[in-house]
């Protein structure tokens, strides 16, 4: 059974398909690796979402438990978590996060 707080977590992980939950928001992100992860992003041109999880210590730790990942930035990709940047910047070196990306805007050719 899950608690409300993993209901609201699911529930923001299917609206997005990139999704960073992150230290701060993307007008005023509070962290560089926060930072770090949207620069990321950008230079793929597909829309992302990123949820300020510092407010909520109860967000946080459930997002931990649900990834086993203890530090923001966590990312979800279509549903998948995959880490942070540590682990998407070498999957990009090797070619594999292209195809998660056009997977994920089958519309949006890039």
């Amino acid at each position: 059974m899950s608690t409300p707080i993993e209901d609201e977590i699911n529930k923001e992980i299917a609206q997005h398909k990139i999704l960073i939950y992150g230290k701060g928001t993307k007008t005023a992100p509070q962290c560089g690796f926060t930072v770090e992860t949207m620069e990321f992003f950008n230079k793929f041109g597909y829309p992302y979402e990123l949820i300020n999880a510092l407010p909520s210590p109860e967000k946080r730790e459930a997002l931990s438990k649900m990834t086993n990942w203890p530090t923001l930035p966590k990312v979800f990709i279509n549903g998948q978590f995959y880490g942070d940047t540590d682990v998407l910047g070498p999957m990009e070196e090797k070619g594999e996060l292209q195809p998660l990306l056009k997977a994920a805007f089958p519309d949006q050719a890039k």
